[in-house]
């Protein structure tokens, strides 16, 4: 698989909630350059061009990351905390697309640097148009720094 030029980096643990949000992206237009992982410690390994990434240059970074909070292995807090602390990779927005709704979360992961932090919704037509509005606001509207 060719890694070039990916532009959201999904990071998802649940296969149902993964299939349904790359769903949600695909009928919004979004997933032709998109890379899901799922869990945390392939997500660092894929920002830091290591183990199965170490072939991917370090010179193109995803324009957005789509972040699970609650994963296996390294939590997306983790995750988040590490490329958030990393002068070359912080101004990457981080979404935090999560299930959980507790106010320390929501926090933790604002105070780590989260761009913002989405509940899914349980509902799937409330998620789908979640979901695209996300991609619309960060893959069209927003203007990152060069």
């Amino acid at each position: 698989m060719s890694y070039h030029n990916v532009e959201i980096l999904f990071v998802e643990d649940s296969t149902d909630d993964a299939a349904l949000t790359i769903r949600a992206l695909k009928k919004s237009g979004f997933t032709n350059k998109l890379h899901h992982v799922i869990n945390g410690a392939e997500a660092l390994d894929f920002i830091y061009c290591k183990g199965a990434y170490a072939t991917r240059s370090d010179k193109e970074s995803p324009k957005l990351i789509l972040l699970d909070l609650k994963m296996p292995k390294v939590s997306g807090v983790q995750v988040l905390e590490r490329i958030k602390s990393d002068p070359n990779l912080k101004s990457i927005p981080i979404v935090m697309l999560t299930s959980s709704n507790e106010g320390p979360d929501i926090e933790k992961c604002f105070a780590l640097g989260a761009n913002s932090y989405i509940v899914k919704p349980v509902d799937s037509d409330n998620f789908f148009n979640a979901v695209k509005e996300i991609g619309l606001y960060w893959m069209i509207l927003n203007q990152p720094p060069n």
